[in-house]
């Protein structure tokens, strides 16, 4: 029987993915940072051993991602929705393309765990020997992820391009209940550490197996769970070896200039481990990188991929029909719409970052202000961090990764470079340093990927762009200076205040900021005639009236 052809997604069909996107994305980050507000309570921030388990755990994204990582994202959806257009719907090139997939990501793990000891002896060059022995014990339960990830980023890729969006960003709530419940039990057997004062040499075999073994557990089972979603939308996989005579060599020639890009964008992020783990113990290091990161990521992950997620399946169906003037209006349309919030997300955070570094552990004042600064040097490239995003996959859309390969081996440049001189400065300005010099690289990247684009759609509706984004900033003007009076009056900026005082209070000072400064930043909008914000409250609007 001839499966039926993907029609071409509708605005509210893409409205409809977004919200499932954005839903379950907030869920899982929510849990992702409750995660990590036990983890610091219960391991600290500052400390040898926290930074061990969060280099170790995070050895298998970094080997993941230079084997597979985004070339699964850029290939395989494009690849998929392509073929669709074949007479069985595409299920024998899934078949095919889905086992290569697996085959590699198998070998590349068991390479990964037995390479154990020379990978994380590689990437802590800054730890003592103590602090590298457990290092490389979390390594060995941490690396099978690699397999999982990877069977995850599979799985959940072909759902999307079958317009069943909402598994792939809601299993990962699974992942962290299972990490949280973990840390839980850790703490309980084990006793908390806040301030990270744990010597190395006093964890035992049975304390590293329950830290690292549950936090793989939770990546395995957000993997599994994946394949039940694929049955009940009509999915059946059977390896198929064969994998001659389905087109995939086009998919390995996009997959090629990825897979050069990914091993940039990885050699960056080794050369920033490496020099940020020189201030282990002594001020900021990895646990605070990693930290800063996911705040920072929190407000791109609910908004922007959720946006860009929904739009890249119908920009793959445009380019594949050769629709300039549609792919076109869909790279404009999601850049601002995603800014239109994304601004606001900004600015609020860098508004709220002591507060924010206070929920993470609750530590002195000098430790709010390390993790804090470390934040907003973060966020100062979150716009130009989220255009990219979007301009990006607008090339993957196109089947164009060679362009992608390139901006991004001028903006890797620029990062080796710059955390190569941060490595001079004092221990606890490292990472604010390294985090300052990704800020600017990104936003010069964004700025060449967007005259790129421009160059091959002969034009990205860039004045009404421009425009749009020169409403949002001058709309946050005012916010930014009420929400930084409130700070003060609230003691969010000296030792003592009532902002930096614990959990609670930071919570309730962020609650307080974001209300006022999200008021006043629609209400300007609102003043100013923002087309896109009237878009953006067209739904709730009918939503309420029904």
């Amino acid at each position: 029987m001839t499966s039926p052809r993907l029609p071409v997604a509708s605005q509210g069909g893409v409205g409809r993915a977004s919200a499932i996107l954005a839903s379950g994305t907030l869920v899982s980050r929510l849990l992702g940072f409750l995660k990590v507000i036990v983890f610091a309570h219960i391991l600290g921030q500052i400390g040898n051993v926290p930074d061990a388990f969060t280099v170790a755990n995070q050895l298998p994204n970094t080997v993941y991602t230079i084997v597979a990582g985004g070339v699964l994202t850029a290939v395989l959806v494009p690849q998929i929705v392509r073929a669709s257009l074949h007479d069985d719907g595409g299920t024998a090139y899934i078949n095919k393309l889905v086992t290569l997939a697996l085959s590699i990501l198998a070998i590349t793990t068991l390479a990964a765990t037995l390479l154990a000891p020379l990978i994380t002896r590689f990437i802590g060059l800054g730890f003592s020997p103590a602090q590298l022995s457990l290092a490389i014990g979390f390594a060995y339960w941490c690396l099978p992820q690699i397999f999982f990830y990877g069977l995850y980023t599979v799985l959940g890729e072909v759902l999307n391009a079958r317009k069943s969006f909402g598994p792939f960003t809601w299993v990962p709530v699974i992942n962290n209940v299972i990490s949280i419940g973990g840390l839980l039990l850790f703490g309980l057997l084990f006793g908390i550490d806040t301030d990270g004062q744990r010597p190395p040499a006093d964890f035992t075999p049975g304390m590293t197996a329950l830290l690292a073994g549950s936090a793989t557990l939770g990546v395995v089972l957000q993997a599994v769970v994946l394949y039940f979603f694929w049955r009940r939308i009509g999915l059946r996989y059977r390896p198929d070896f064969a994998f001659r005579g389905v087109g995939l060599g086009a998919a390995g020639k996009m997959a090629s200039w990825t897979f050069g890009m990914l091993l940039l964008t990885t050699v960056a992020g080794i050369v920033e481990t490496q020099v940020v783990t020189l201030a282990s113990g002594e001020g900021a290091s990895s646990t605070v990188m990693s930290t800063a990161w996911l705040i920072f990521m929190l407000p791109h992950s609910i908004i922007t991929v959720s946006v860009a997620t929904a739009y890249f399946t119908r920009m793959s169906e445009h380019a594949s029909r050769d629709d300039t003037d549609k792919l076109r209006t869909d790279a404009s349309s999601a850049i601002r719409g995603t800014t239109l919030l994304i601004v606001l997300a900004s600015a609020v955070i860098m508004v709220c970052a002591y507060p924010f570094a206070t929920v993470f552990g609750e530590a002195g004042f000098e430790q709010v202000q390390a993790i804090g600064n470390v934040i907003i040097a973060f966020l100062l490239g979150l716009v130009a961090f989220c255009v990219l995003f979007v301009v990006q996959r607008t090339f993957y859309a196109l089947g164009d990764t060679r362009t992608p390969f390139f901006f991004t081996l001028f903006q890797v440049v620029l990062v080796i470079t710059g955390v190569l001189g941060c490595a001079l400065l004092p221990p606890e300005w490292i990472a604010f340093g390294i985090a300052l010099t990704v800020t600017v690289s990104g936003i010069l990247q964004a700025i060449l990927a967007t005259w790129l684009l421009r160059k091959r759609l002969g034009g990205i509706d860039g004045r009404r762009i421009l425009r749009s984004l020169v409403k949002y900033f001058v709309a946050v003007i005012v916010p930014v200076a009420a929400g930084l009076a409130v700070l003060i009056a609230l003691g969010g900026t000296r030792n003592g205040g009532f902002a930096v005082s614990g959990t609670a209070p930071a919570i309730v000072t962020m609650i307080v900021i974001g209300t006022v400064m999200s008021g006043l930043y629609f209400g300007l909008l609102l003043l100013m005639r923002s087309t896109e914000l009237h878009g953006f409250l067209a739904p709730l609007k009918t939503r309420l009236g029904r």
